[in-house]
């Protein structure tokens, strides 16, 4: 009997022909067979199935229209991460792979680089220590340290030995951490010694032996490795279909889940993303991202397919900036959190730089703007006089910028594509599709949306009768997105209530995310199923859309936006941005003792609220859509707090609790 991934397998590659080309200059109705069929100019193609209701069409990319991949175009016989790696090894043995700024001595230089051949030998002693230590295949392995070069050549040995990887991290709680150890019957941990205590407690730096009793057997690195070494095993590797990973994601509420991915599943994902985006063995990536979630762990599977340089960051953010001068990559992958931060503090320069500064700025964003959307190539005269030292910031030689994990707003996309002169490719995906669901093409300058579906999946929109989303809304259809194909997770581990709560029988997965089609068959975010509320007098409200237009306030750090059906406005907790707040009250002359002060004044919270209001008009919100009070707070969210998650989305239930009172005397206020 097949099985699930079978049957949704099966499912996929039974539904080629004939296909719908959707062009944006075109209306969307030649049907065309597969002996006549021309790529399109749009981005998508239409398949014919529907469901039972005959409502939703099937969206497929314009860059695969006939079939799904699940490999590389160039190597086919690349199944497993395993394969993927062999591949780096051999084709790229002498160039450099993992490099670091830290030495022995835990200062901080120049990078050093481990080369590809060299992390491959690594990562063959590692998989071969464990194999003497007695550990079998299958055997789940925890990951629990920050970016670093052990934590890819502890990865690459499971592939090539057939374990099971699972990544631990801090944010998770140490409570959540022992509860992913026992759920998943870790049987060994990769970790730094600081981080012993929250595994078994009690334990220095200095790796003292522990009693017997506790059943945990201590191993330094470096022993592990030579006892590899000494001893080299064959390698064991992994089946496709076989168990790659166990990620545990956080969510909103609730206890973390387990989400089961294959070897096939990764290599999907990063085949579909191949077809979109290509990079090159001179390229050179800074890993600052947690390697503990999907969007960076599938960067590192792409990266390594195409030979490029991977330098990490000393593990403090702020210090980023300056490891990002050290090593002046050539790609840069970050989440809008940042990008609105550099967004914000660029806008600010040029707004206290000076009147003329100002304007020749101004005069040459605009211009070279215009030339971008058009086609054309702009002047090279305002890289020199302006935008040049911008580009510094990131170290003088992205070419090419990624964002991920929530949506980008369009203006801050259009200004990065502006001020960096690189291309801005903005993807969406879930840890449950091996990450990549939907990516920008290269060269596509309309910002607002997030491409055409990976060429290893298709996509299709599902009504929600209760929001007023169906596929039949003009100008474009709605829906829930549904994604289905070869990067579809296998289930929840041990779950198997919550999986079918999320897969159909179809195969589809439910990702609870609200899209729309565009012209051309880009796929937009609109909404979020779960976070929808309602006010007093029955408008709809999306909150993280409200929260990205008030993110580029200079004022604002992070915002948090509360309503509810039984009032009638919005009311606002924004973390201010401290530096500019300071700033705004030495211009006023306010005096105060701490920033905690600052916050309670109510002129500082005047001043804030009119900028945002300010911020609101220009996005055209609409009336009730602003907020209509506001709480500054000194301190930003935090996942520590329990009020964001590991990838920097609102835990809104714990952040109506937190700010209760806040909220309550916003209310009472106004009334």
């Amino acid at each position: 009997m097949a099985s699930p991934a079978q049957r949704r397998l099966h499912a996929i590659h039974s539904h080629l022909l004939p296909v719908t080309a959707h062009d944006s200059r075109l209306p969307i109705q030649s049907n065309v067979t597969a002996g006549e069929f021309a790529l399109p100019q749009g981005y998508s193609v239409v398949l014919p199935e529907k469901l039972q209701t005959g409502k939703w069409d099937v969206y497929r990319s314009a860059r695969s229209p006939f079939k799904l991949v699940s490999r590389y175009d160039d190597h086919p016989e690349i199944g497993t991460l395993h394969d993927n790696f062999v591949h780096a090894v051999e084709t790229f043995r002498d160039y450099k792979y993992l490099g670091t700024r830290i030495q022995v001595d835990g200062s901080v230089g120049e990078y050093i680089w481990m080369t590809y051949g060299e992390a491959g030998s690594a990562r063959e002693a590692i998989g071969s220590g464990l194999r003497i230590n007695g550990l079998q295949k299958g055997a789940c392995i925890g990951l629990y340290f920050i970016n670093r070069p052990e934590w890819l050549i502890v990865d690459h040995a499971c592939a090539a030995y057939s374990y099971i990887s699972v990544p631990l991290y801090d944010t998770l709680g140490p409570d959540v951490v022992k509860y992913v150890v026992n759920h998943a019957d870790v049987q060994a941990i990769f970790c730094v010694p600081q981080t012993l205590n929250s595994v078994v407690g009690g334990v220095d730096e200095h790796l003292p032996s522990l009693p017997s009793t506790t059943g945990v057997k201590l191993i330094s690195y470096l022993k592990l490795i030579g006892q590899g070494r000494r001893n080299l095993q064959p390698f064991y590797p992994a089946k496709p279909e076989d168990i790659a990973t166990i990620c545990y994601t956080s969510g909103t509420t609730g206890t973390p889940k387990g989400v089961i991915l294959t070897h096939g599943n990764f290599i999907a994902s990063a085949a579909g993303f191949s077809r979109a985006i290509k990079f090159y063995p001179s390229d050179v990536y800074i890993s600052y991202l947690p390697l503990a979630h999907i969007f960076e762990r599938t960067n590192q599977i792409i990266l390594a397919y195409f030979g490029v340089a991977i330098g990490f960051y000393q593990g403090d953010n702020l210090k980023l900036m300056d490891d990002m001068a050290a090593l002046r990559p050539t790609i840069f992958c970050s989440v809008p959190r940042l990008y609105n931060r550099i967004y914000a503090g660029i806008s600010n320069a040029v707004k206290t730089s000076g009147a003329l500064r100002e304007k020749l700025f101004r005069a040459a964003y605009n211009s070279k703007k215009r030339d971008i959307m058009s086609g054309r190539n702009p002047s090279p005269i305002w890289d020199r006089l302006v935008f040049n030292k911008i580009r510094e910031k990131l170290g003088g030689r992205v070419r090419f910028m990624g964002s991920g994990a929530s949506p980008l707003s369009p203006d801050v996309m259009d200004f990065l594509r502006v001020c960096f002169g690189c291309d801005v490719i903005e993807g969406y995906g879930m840890t449950e599709t091996s990450c990549v669901i939907s990516i920008m093409d290269e060269g596509d300058t309309l910002s607002g949306h997030v491409g055409s579906p990976s060429s290893a999946c298709e996509i299709k929109l599902v009504d929600v009768p209760e929001m007023n989303y169906t596929s039949t809304d003009q100008p474009y259809p709605r829906g829930e997105i549904c994604v289905r194909g070869p990067i579809v997770f296998q289930g929840y581990y041990k779950d198997e209530v919550q999986t079918k709560e999320v897969i159909d029988n179809d195969g589809w997965l439910h990702t609870g995310d609200i899209g729309l089609w565009l012209p051309g068959g880009r796929l937009k975010i609109i909404d979020r199923k779960k976070n929808i509320f309602k006010l007093a007098q029955g408008e709809y409200i999306a909150p993280e859309k409200v929260e990205n237009v008030y993110a580029k306030c200079k004022f604002v750090s992070q915002c948090f936006i509360y309503g509810d059906s039984l009032n009638s406005c919005l009311v606002a907790v924004v973390a201010v941005d401290p530096e500019v707040l300071k700033e705004w009250a030495a211009s006023e002359g306010i005096k105060y003792e701490d920033l905690g002060q600052l916050c309670n004044d109510p002129r500082a919270r005047s001043a804030v609220l009119a900028e945002m209001d300010a911020v609101g008009r220009e996005a055209q919100l609409r009336g009730f859509e602003f907020a209509k009070a506001v709480t500054l707070v000194p301190e930003p969210f935090t996942v520590e707090d329990g009020l964001l998650t590991p990838t920097f989305k609102i835990k809104r239930p714990q952040a109506k609790a937190y700010f209760a009172k806040a909220i309550s005397d916003m209310y009472s206020s106004m009334s």
